[in-house]
């Protein structure tokens, strides 16, 4: 699978390069204060302007960078370097940081954890051109961190569906960025984690999916625990959180999922599905001893999914098209 994730980059880029300019069609979320308070996506998003909404926009610029950063030589590195300079400056970022601060969006925590992953992957690249987009965004960063932190240990339940809102795989976008910058935040993450799914066990895997779901609940939150919780622990919980995965069980989430009408932007969302089970199962795989009898099973299921929605990442339609690559890219070797 490596070798043709490789060869996909520059498909995956060419997606990215359009998407990130493309300003409509587009989704805007903007609570309105007045009859004349009614400004273009460009004037209050002048950094995440394009892609239909503003976290596919976020999401497409996180995948370039990720691309630049781990298959330069497979993108076309001037163009893209050129795109982000365009979008990733501090007035821009500046702009972003202030529309965002104080407001209760509806980008919680999704759309936050993608920043914060933009966020966190151009401060972890020892390139000039990323230090620099770093310091861009440092006051999205300290915004965003400061929003979830203050609005985490209010939440006193989890939100455990497939789509925006689902806890889980937001907190794991984050954390990364908050461990290197803050660290109260990770702890307040690792907190809410622990009050959440310390205590899951049995869970129903076998009801997933629902029928506009680009995550997997399930998956979601394991994923997450791999992150938090030492090795030994982390294979301790996951055998009372879903028991019976060495064997393949519950059967629902070992098979990838059919995608009828990738023109409908919900059912289109199975796509994502496919690929985000992809990647929290290689997460999941990884985060196990190699002797764990469970790890076989689970990266058969890594390119099972992979397979079935990899080449719907470009040329597909737009519903598809403006997000999912950022998914694909999420499987490449880091």
């Amino acid at each position: 699978m490596q070798a043709s994730l490789v060869e996909q980059a520059a498909g995956w880029a060419a997606v990215g390069l359009a998407n990130i300019v493309r300003e409509y069609p587009n989704e805007i979320r903007h609570t309105m204060s007045g009859p004349d308070d009614r400004p273009l996506p460009r004037e209050i998003h002048p950094a995440f302007y394009g892609s239909y909404d503003w976290h596919s926009c976020v999401e497409m610029h996180w995948m370039l960078v990720r691309l630049l950063r781990v298959v330069p030589n497979a993108v076309p590195d001037a163009e893209v370097r050129a795109a982000l300079d365009a979008h990733l400056t501090p007035e821009a970022l500046a702009a972003e940081a202030a529309y965002l601060a104080g407001r209760r969006s509806w980008e919680r925590p999704y759309g936050w954890g993608w920043a914060l992953a933009l966020a966190h992957e151009v401060s972890m690249w020892d390139d000039p051109d990323a230090a620099r987009w770093a310091r861009a965004m440092r006051p999205l960063g300290d915004v965003l961190s400061a929003q979830l932190a203050g609005w985490l240990p209010k939440a006193g339940y989890p939100v455990r569906h497939g789509v925006h809102t689902n806890s889980a795989f937001g907190l794991s976008l984050a954390l990364g960025y908050a461990r290197d910058f803050h660290p109260g935040l990770a702890a307040t993450i690792g907190a809410a984690a622990d009050r959440w799914f310390a205590g899951d066990a049995d869970y129903p895997g076998g009801y997933e999916p629902s029928g506009s779901d680009f995550l997997s609940p399930a998956l979601t939150e394991a994923e997450l625990m791999a992150q938090l919780l030492q090795p030994a622990d982390f294979a301790d919980w996951l055998g009372r959180f879903l028991p019976g995965l060495a064997d393949g069980r519950p059967a629902a989430l070992f098979a990838p999922v059919d995608v009828s009408d990738p023109t409908d932007a919900q059912i289109a969302h199975l796509h994502g599905l496919n690929l985000s089970r992809a990647w929290c199962w290689r997460r999941l795989a990884d985060a196990l001893p190699g002797g764990d009898p469970r790890v076989a099973v689970i990266r058969a299921a890594v390119e099972r999914h992979a397979d079935a929605s990899l080449a719907q990442a470009a040329g597909s339609d737009y519903m598809v098209e403006h997000w999912l690559a950022a998914y694909a890219v999420l499987l490449l070797p880091t």
